[in-house]
């Protein structure tokens, strides 16, 4: 996030959501967004879905899953046509104007309106109130991500708020809601294949010495393979041993029967887990980990926010924190290693990652930040910390934009499979279902996987609300229960995945986004039928 949850909730003058669902995925956010409304700020919501906020929105465009990039070049396009384009900005603070004008001139507002199936007018009035109020943040999440052109996707609304000078101020810029509390952490602790802590990219010059001389060791200087990209090797017997903490990708991944595969394909599999996950139950060895309220250490928010969190609870057993665990794995494979505490970890973190250079947990445990913790970049001792990012200048001197073309789905519906599926969250359950599956109060309430369906075409199928149907998709075939409504479109159903038992990732597209390897969750092609 370039700004915070604060600044974009409480200084917008108008907020544009797009893909994101934040009263069930990140109910606090949600909650915000609410009261930022009650408080007389403009909403425009972009879901393929009639989401609750929707209902509360100036504007909602239901726009066809996978057609993001259509909707913000259309945007872009209403922004030149109009004389809505932040001149002044472009001029003093970007570059390759020109390459995206050219790019975004056929994007007409019929034309985007046909692409996103969205009326154009409408397209034209969100485009004029997010261009022409002062302050308005962009957010998004996996609705944008989770596309074979995800990375594009993110691109082009940072292309928007480029074009309109909406970032590097309050109550503007673009702004990822992160799906886990630490998940902004992880990434910014090295967990990509071609990047060290904080995003020191292997291939910049002497990136890899770096790391080479502060930890006394020979590194790799080839890039690794993202997670999605593991699962075709393993298979392959490129890789044949796996190492997974804290993930169940069983659940979680796109076309579960090939993750499956995937991994009872490994000569040797090991989990560190809290829980007995579906992924664990296919473990070789499983090292037992400990939850979040036994720890020490940090946790770095969706805005950037780097928090202390203090052990709550010790609980007798053999349960071992993860560093505990690494450490011992590598001083029993030869690569002798101290076991560090969580305090001298950080200040390792703050030696070689410039924008934590100024966090430790001393500084934070003095409570010098009223304890509120301190956001990245944060680079020296005596740095306050950087609540919205790109003030004044970007970190590569001028702002890029990225031009990007729409690019249909790869499954489309056809005869055989004429719907289109979505994936998403509901607010009940987190995730996996790891923890919350083990609440009965929360399975009374929301204890089994259904599908949203279109009230038209149940009608055609001859389904009730509530009946037991059966979907299939290419990959595999489940049965659930049917919820009929209007919240989706026609042609259009959307079922969350956190079940294991009748999940949609039985069912979704491992498609991979050619830059990140996301999977395209969001779109894929099934066919529902009566269980007769």
């Amino acid at each position: 996030m370039t700004n915070t949850i604060y600044d974009i909730t409480h200084e917008s003058d108008a907020i544009l959501m797009v893909g994101t669902n934040p009263e069930c995925a990140h109910p606090v956010i949600g909650m915000q967004i609410r009261q930022a409304v009650a408080r007389g700020a403009k909403l425009i919501v972009v879901d393929p879905r009639d989401i609750d906020l929707a209902k509360q929105a100036d504007i909602h465009l239901k726009l066809r899953p996978g057609t993001n990039v259509a909707f913000a070049n259309g945007m872009m396009h209403i922004f030149i046509e109009e004389g809505l384009a932040d001149q002044k900005f472009i001029e003093e603070r970007t570059e390759n104007f020109e390459a995206l004008k050219e790019a975004v001139k056929d994007y007409t507002p019929e034309r985007t309106g046909e692409i996103c199936g969205i009326d154009p007018d409408k397209l034209c009035e969100a485009a004029r109130l997010y261009a022409s109020v002062d302050k308005a943040p962009i957010m998004y999440c996996l609705g944008v991500t989770e596309h074979h052109t995800g990375t594009e996707g993110v691109m082009s609304l940072s292309n928007m708020a480029l074009m309109a000078g909406k970032i590097g101020r309050p109550g503007c810029g673009v702004n990822p809601i992160r799906g886990q509390n630490n998940v902004q952490g992880a990434c910014d602790m090295g967990a990509s294949p071609n990047q060290f802590p904080g995003y020191q990219n292997i291939s910049g010059e002497g990136v890899v010495e770096k790391f080479e001389k502060a930890w006394g060791a020979a590194l790799n200087h080839k890039e690794g393979t993202k997670a999605t990209d593991c699962f075709p090797k393993m298979i392959n017997k490129e890789i044949r041993g796996l190492f997974i903490f804290g993930e169940d990708p069983v659940r979680t991944d796109p076309n579960t029967n090939h993750v499956i595969k995937a991994l009872r394909s490994l000569d040797f599999f090991v989990v560190d887990e809290l829980f007995m996950t579906e992924t664990a139950k296919l473990a070789d060895v499983i090292l037992p980990g400990i939850s979040y309220a036994e720890k020490e250490g940090t946790f770095t928010n969706t805005e950037r926010r780097v928090q202390r969190i203090r052990r709550a609870v010790t609980i007798g057993g053999e349960a071992k924190p993860d560093t505990w665990i690494f450490t011992e794995i590598m001083n029993r494979m030869g690569y002798p290693q101290p076991h560090l505490t969580p305090a001298q970890i950080m200040d390792e973190i703050a030696s070689v990652t410039p924008s934590y250079g100024g966090i430790s947990h001393e500084r934070l445990d003095a409570d010098q930040t009223g304890g509120q913790g301190l956001q990245w970049p944060c680079p020296a001792k005596d740095h306050p910390g950087t609540p919205i990012m790109h003030v004044g200048r970007f970190a590569r001197g001028a702002g890029y934009f990225r031009p990007a073309r729409y690019v249909p789905a790869v499954e489309l519906p056809d005869e055989e499979y004429p719907l289109t599926m979505m994936t998403g969250r509901i607010l009940y359950h987190y995730n996996a279902c790891a923890m919350t599956d083990k609440t009965p109060g929360i399975n009374e309430i929301a204890g089994e996987s259904f599908i949203e369906l279109n009230t038209r075409d149940a009608k055609e199928l001859g389904i009730e609300d509530g009946e037991m149907i059966a979907v299939s998709s290419r990959r595999g075939a489940i049965r659930t229960t049917a919820h009929v409504s209007e919240k989706t479109r026609a042609g259009e159903c959307w079922m969350p995945f956190h079940y294991i038992e009748g999940g949609a990732n039985w069912l979704t597209n491992d498609a991979l986004d050619g830059i990140s390897s996301t999977p395209e969750y969001k779109v894929c092609a099934v066919k529902v039928e009566k269980i007769s």
